[in-house]
């Protein structure tokens, strides 16, 4: 069976399972559709858990980021199962103990203000909707290489996809979608792993095979890779940094605290039992997004390896890179190059005529790569490499059989479908739950907010495909704002509300607000949205990475501490929370003694 009948074959399948999940646990409630009716069990939803976290940046891109920038890559590994573990830590079991559906709706609760909900639900809408232009993007590179459609084509058919089981199923019907999108997308990334690492050092299990040997050599697999980059020019892959040690530092805390607020994930918390089973729920899914990340700097570097040796062949027989009989000619690329060219994600350019591909870092100041790389007539590097193609061009790359790289496409999908469900569940909740219900119509029926979470989850749909058919001009930002907006403004007020019982609700509204505007101001400076006749304006703020070298894709950490500042200064001279709401934080917090809240509603 040829490869594009394969993965016809795997996505069909795919696809259909999930619609069918959908049909089966369709919700019939406003509690069924906000919290899947709070009878998810922990193991399920643990595992629901990691498919919603584990978005496209995870199973797409986080292998690419860090074969690109090697050990500094590793912030994001640090970053995100960090956040993972602070949440599951500091916040899920006390937000299940509340007993609330949604983030704006426990912080407009604790802070005892419809203004403060609102203004939740803003700060919820801005890092969502950012975030979801990325899974769409992740939706439309994965349809445009696989499915042989355009990649405005392959977001239609996402969008018509995440409708038919995320508007009709409610947070029950995306539970269980996500429970069969997890067990795809991490067969999906193991497998070829498995089969890469068995191909290169021998050993099945590729967190093992990364410190192992290379094949064939008596050099350890990272050894090997640290003399291939640092001979075509680029930065020894097991030192490299990215930025300075404080750039790093920040970076990633940022990206910790900012998974950590990151709504959509902190919902899922609200769908099992009880506190108890929320602390087991969250052990359950670190265990399963520890297979994905523990297997990603394997699935780096191997990669990284392959293509190089794709490229360039004698980094199979350990000869000479720059000899000149080593480089595959140009009319004998493999079959794998040509399908990703047509993708535009992959470039070659001839720049010398020799009909062979150059991939070096022509910009390098290693003199004797240099040196090399004129002796041997090369004339700057040719081929362009996106990052976000590496996993899913892996198992092309090793020649691995049709049916793991299709697989593979099913599984990318499936991380971005996932979360682009979760993300959408939590901008529905917001809008229905915690404006409509919450401010404009306080006696609303059940009937109605189910039918207005609904209509909000369609018409989030819609905007999300926009979005990401249009993508705004900071697109290369999004992710970076996401987080940023989440680590600047809901972490600190999730925080504050459950352990500063004195913090008052003009004290958390104005943190978030200043939060928002600082972080906002930093990433939008940075990413081009001030113009002066097309040139990119950045006297404004001193210019790029004027704060301390911090890169705007760090700044949430420092957003968050100017948030905790501003809240704690104007709660001392503002009026302290009244009795009822700090006798209420003390039984959340601690429950020796209190029913007010039990943890079972």
């Amino acid at each position: 069976m040829d490869l594009q009948t394969t993965i016809y074959i795997f996505v069909g399948l795919s696809f259909a399972l999930y619609i069918g999940i959908a049909v089966w646990a369709r919700a019939g409630s406003t509690s069924e559709f906000y919290a899947a009716g709070g009878s998810v069990h922990p193991i399920t939803n643990g595992m629901a858990t990691a498919a919603d976290w584990m978005s496209a940046a995870s199973f797409i891109s986080m292998a690419g980021l860090i074969a690109n920038m090697g050990y500094g890559g590793g912030l994001f590994l640090m970053g995100w199962t960090g956040g993972y573990v602070l949440l599951a830590m500091l916040l899920a079991p006390y937000l299940r103990k509340f007993g609330k559906f949604t983030v704006p709706q426990f912080i407009g609760d604790r802070f005892y203000s419809k203004g403060a909900s609102t203004l939740a639900v803003v700060c919820l809408l801005v890092a969502s909707l950012t975030y979801i232009i990325g899974q769409m993007t992740g939706v439309g590179v994965a349809f445009s290489r696989f499915l042989g459609v355009s990649s405005d084509t392959g977001i239609y058919v996402g969008m018509a996809i995440v409708f038919a089981y995320a508007v009709f199923g409610g947070m029950k019907g995306i539970t269980y979608t996500q429970v069969a999108q997890y067990i795809v997308l991490i067969l999906a990334y193991t497998v070829p792993a498995i089969f890469i690492s068995l191909n290169l050092t021998g050993n099945p299990l590729p967190q093992l095979g990364l410190g192992g040997g290379f094949s064939g050599t008596d050099m350890s697999l990272l050894a090997k890779l640290d003399s291939v980059v640092t001979d075509l020019g680029f930065g020894k892959y097991t030192t490299t940094t990215a930025g300075s040690t404080l750039n790093m530092f920040v970076y990633t805390m940022s990206l910790m605290i900012g998974t950590a607020g990151l709504p959509h994930v902190i919902m899922r918390f609200f769908t099992v039992p009880s506190v108890k089973d929320a602390r087991s729920s969250a052990g359950w899914a670190l265990i399963f997004i520890a297979i994905l990340y523990t297997t990603a700097p394997a699935v780096a570097a191997m990669a990284k390896l392959n293509l190089h040796a794709t490229v360039n062949t004698a980094v199979k027989a350990g000869g000479d890179l720059y000899a000149t009989e080593a480089s595959i000619k140009g009319d004998a690329r493999p079959d794998w190059m040509k399908r990703w060219e047509k993708t535009g994600l992959l470039k070659w350019e001839d720049k010398n005529g020799d009909g062979r591909i150059q991939y070096y870092n022509d910009k390098t100041k290693n003199e004797a790569a240099k040196g090399k790389a004129a002796a041997a007539g090369w004339k700057g590097n040719e081929l362009t490499v996106n990052a976000d193609i590496i996993v899913l061009a892996n198992p092309e790359i090793a020649l691995l059989p049709n049916w793991v790289i299709a697989l593979v496409a099913a599984g990318g999908l499936a991380a971005a479908l996932s979360t682009a469900a979760g993300l959408l569940m939590a901008i529905s909740s917001a809008v229905s739950h915690d404006l409509v219900k919450g401010v404009f119509a306080p006696n609303i029926s059940e009937k109605n907010e189910l039918l207005a979470g609904k209509v909000s989850m369609a018409v989030a749909i819609v905007i999300a495909g926009y979005l990401g058919l249009n993508p705004p001009g900071f697109a290369a930002g999004t992710v970076a704002l996401a987080f940023g907006i989440a680590a600047s403004t809901l972490f600190p007020a999730i925080m504050m509300g459950i352990f500063s019982k004195k913090m008052n609700k003009e004290g958390a509204m104005a943190g978030m607000l200043a939060g928002l505007f600082i972080t906002l101001f930093y990433v939008f400076a940075h990413k081009g949205l001030f113009f002066i006749k097309g040139t990119e304006y950045l006297g404004v703020i001193g210019g790029a990475n004027s704060f301390f070298g911090i890169t705007p894709e760090a700044f949430g950490a420092i957003g968050a501490l100017v948030n905790f500042a501003v809240a704690f200064l104007v709660d001392k001279v503002t009026k302290e929370p009244p009795e009822h709401i700090q006798h209420m934080v003390e039984a959340v917090r601690i429950p020796r003694g209190s029913k007010m809240v039990d943890g079972a509603h």
